[in-house]
């Protein structure tokens, strides 16, 4: 639960206070409901695999996407995870700390840097993925096997629709 009021009781209080006012409660429920359900599928992964890891939410993004992607820039990595570039130093410099990442400078531009998994940073990744995989089956599981693909096609327009009209 995110707050003290279940979100059965969080709709029933906004209906009655919005009742009156030309408010399409549909929509409303769609953003709010997938807002929710990020934040709890976030905080769920973060309990359930990430801290046996001692990573952050941000620190798994980060080596996520170096491991998808690497070399890539920092700034890359910043656009990808969704976070500023402030944040991602903090979280480069413990990733660096802790011998998962090497950040150099790159050949042909020095003021862009590359970031690549270390060998420590790739077992990490092969044994993590997996685990975190499994706790993603787990939350999708809640959906019909049959319905998961259409609500990953939805929840892509959605995220589409918000990127192309920020």
């Amino acid at each position: 639960m995110a707050g003290p009021h279940t979100l059965a009781e969080t709709e029933r209080q906004v209906n009655e206070k919005l009742v009156h006012k030309n408010i399409n409660f549909e929509a409303m429920a769609v953003t709010s409901n997938l807002f929710r359900a990020a934040n709890s599928v976030r905080n769920h992964l973060e309990r359930t695999v990430l801290a046996k890891q001692d990573l952050s939410w941000t620190a798994f993004v980060v080596l996520w996407v170096t491991w998808i992607w690497e070399p890539i820039e920092t700034r890359q990595i910043a656009e990808e995870g969704g976070f500023s570039k402030a944040t991602l130093t903090g979280v480069l410099s413990t990733l660096e700390k802790r011998a998962l990442i090497t950040r150099t400078k790159s050949k042909d531009d020095g003021r862009l840097v590359i970031v690549q998994l270390t060998n420590k940073g790739r077992k990490l990744m092969d044994t993590l993925f997996p685990a975190f995989n499994k706790q993603e089956t787990a939350v999708a599981n809640v959906v019909a096997s049959s319905k998961q693909g259409q609500l990953a096609d939805q929840l892509r327009a959605i995220t589409k629709f918000a990127e192309a009209n920020s």
